[in-house]
């Protein structure tokens, strides 16, 4: 991965921020960095190198400054597994887009492969503002490898802070530039690779195969570290959430002193809502409403097809919170409930 250790170090960093502000963004200069923050505390960064086969929000902190992502491949911390290079930070992309595999590309695929993968190209600079709420939003291609363009990708950002938590809520519309079709698939849709101490303990040795045959091992945890839990809408938990469908999702943890929870909450209007789980032990945290077939055992199918230009879009809310105890299911419903509205 050819990344600048320079360029790592301005990850995070609220630089010359406006403490006027409760939400504050700002760029780089010179680096595709834009830095969240919250109360003057570090958020997350909105990351958009040429190097990354898409875009990405990456770090992300809880309220306490934990680090909440997984570090590899972009800073690595001690204990970090290092399967599945493609899964950094808070993502959105699919493994079946006219055949394509979106989800699994990344640096690690060699030469003669990549043509089998697709990526997603920023277009312009990203428009961002500070204030009671801070917001962003980008415009990007989904392309082939010959930059041949399928989709336009219009994405927004409203970062927030609500009922002690902080909040990205992401609504992405896909316009297909050809006719786009979305095979029913495993891998999507929206992506979060947690930290070490948020993955579920595990003594198992498992091993997962992409579209194009590729096989990553995903080696036991057999340390004291990882400590996490699922808990899903429907009461679920455990590993049981994968597959599953449910209005949201919380995983919760310990790190250090304080118990850190992620919920992701599925609107009404999505596809499919609510939505199939791809939830793994792991670390990855993702919700895929278009692939029913490996969630039902075939029982049913979803292939979504798009004509040139026509619309779809998905919205989603990430909740983050830090304290003694894990977030309750009234404060995820109450959050639910308003996210419903918007």
């Amino acid at each position: 991965m050819k990344l600048n250790v320079s360029i790592l170090a301005l990850f995070m960093i609220p630089l010359a921020l406006n403490a006027q502000n409760k939400v504050s963004l700002k760029k780089d200069s010179k680096l595709p960095i834009i830095n969240v923050a919250i109360n003057n505390k570090p958020f997350t960064s909105f990351f958009f190198p040429d190097t990354l086969d898409k875009p990405v929000l990456y770090p992300i902190s809880a309220p306490d400054g934990k680090m909440i992502t997984r570090g590899f491949p972009l800073m690595p911390k001690l204990g970090d597994a290092t399967d599945h290079p493609h899964h950094i930070g808070l993502w959105l992309n699919y493994e079946n887009v006219n055949g394509l595999d979106f989800w699994n590309n990344s640096f690690a695929i060699p030469a003669d492969k990549k043509a089998l993968y697709g990526s997603i190209k920023m277009t312009g600079q990203p428009q961002f503002k500070s204030g009671n709420e801070g917001s962003l939003s980008y415009q990007a291609n989904w392309v082939n490898s010959k930059n041949e363009i399928l989709l336009n990708e219009a994405t927004s950002f409203v970062f927030t802070e609500q009922l002690n938590t902080w909040i990205i809520d992401r609504t992405t519309t896909l316009t297909a530039q050809q006719l786009v079709k979305f095979t029913d698939a495993k891998d999507g849709f929206l992506g979060l690779r947690v930290a070490h101490e948020l993955q579920l303990p595990t003594k198992e040795t498992k091993k997962f195969t992409d579209a194009n045959g590729i096989v990553t091992t995903i080696v036991s945890t057999n340390d004291s570290i990882a400590n996490g839990n699922y808990l899903n809408s429907n009461g679920i938990q455990g590993e049981a959430v994968w597959s599953k469908k449910a209005n949201w999702c919380l995983l919760y943890g310990k790190m250090g002193s304080d118990t850190i929870s992620i919920a992701i909450i599925d609107h009404p209007s999505n596809i499919g809502y609510p939505s199939n789980w791809h939830a793994r032990g792991y670390g990855l945290f993702a919700i895929n409403p278009l692939g029913e077939k490996i969630f039902t055992n075939g029982k049913a199918e979803r292939n979504l097809s798009l004509e040139k230009g026509k619309s779809v879009t998905f919205k989603y809310r990430i909740v983050i919170a830090s304290n003694k105890k894990r977030l309750t299911n009234e404060v995820i419903e109450q959050l639910q409930t308003r996210f419903s509205k918007l």
